[in-house]
């Protein structure tokens, strides 16, 4: 079997004396999409970022082609991996067509600084997130969903074989979050881009994924085909959440339904343990 050209081994990530992964193991399946589940605070964004070489390692490591990524060029790293973090900050009156333009950066050289494949680049990936009407305005002028599809529009300017976004629906309404994981996987179905995403939606993540990682407390508790992991059980187990999964009925994949909302008319929970 070959080896995932990304992944991590005996992974430990702090933050000063705080530690919030440990020991973690992670391969990240080539050319599929693996979507990272967990409540707040387990560690899902923090390995994310450690995985783009955001965060050094306490111990252990992270490997890119079977090289640890804390000993490659980081130039050579912005080539490979595309990374949009949680909540990125513009500089000040940049407009779009600046921003997604940024995203060429790693691919330029002292001698060329733009070209025909760099204008390709940012002009497609500005048509696929729907913001190419606006180029001109300042990104600080836009909505919080459009500013997180400018975001999303550089890291695919960027044209990174291994892409990363960290809750990129977050700020966007439900149609421009079903548009942005649509746009997740068709780029991983036309270009083979391996893809990983941190989702809060578990029903989200359970609808894109190829590959589902649920972390709980900084450790992977459960990997694999959202059909052979998300079970009653686990939703349980993870998130504390009394549930029924369920078929969807679109696409087949597994629906957690929450249990009954609370009402006035509903007996007193029972104090004897179930």
């Amino acid at each position: 079997m070959t080896a995932a050209r990304l992944s991590a081994r005996e992974l430990t990530l702090a933050y000063e004396d705080r530690t919030v992964v440990d020991r973690l193991d992670l391969a990240i399946p080539d050319g599929k999409v693996t979507v990272i589940v967990g409540p707040n605070a387990c560690g899902k964004s923090t390995t994310l970022r450690a995985l783009g070489r955001l965060l050094k390692p306490k111990s252990g490591a992270v490997l890119l082609d079977g090289e640890t990524l804390a000993k490659l060029p980081t130039k050579k790293i912005a080539q490979q991996i595309g990374l949009l973090p949680q909540t990125p900050v513009a500089p000040e009156a940049i407009t779009v067509a600046d921003l997604v333009a940024r995203g060429r950066q790693p691919h330029q050289h002292w001698w060329q600084q733009w070209s025909d494949a760099d204008e390709t680049a940012v002009t497609e990936a500005m048509e696929r997130t729907d913001v190419a009407a606006l180029a001109e305005r300042a990104v600080d002028e836009l909505s919080g969903g459009q500013r997180q599809r400018v975001w999303i529009a550089m890291a695919l300017a960027q044209d990174t074989d291994l892409l990363l976004l960290d809750e990129p629906t977050t700020y966007l309404d439900i149609s421009h979050q079903v548009e942005v994981l649509d746009l997740v996987r068709q780029l991983n179905h036309d270009r083979g881009r391996t893809v990983v995403v941190v989702l809060h939606d578990l029903n989200q993540a359970a609808r894109y994924a190829d590959h589902l990682v649920a972390m709980k407390s900084g450790e992977v508790v459960a990997e694999g085909a959202p059909s052979k992991i998300v079970t009653e059980q686990l939703v349980r187990d993870v998130f504390g959440l009394a549930c029924v999964v369920v078929a969807d009925p679109v696409t087949g994949s597994p629906l957690v339904v929450p249990g009954a909302p609370w009402s006035a008319a509903a007996p007193a929970p029972s104090s004897t343990p179930v």
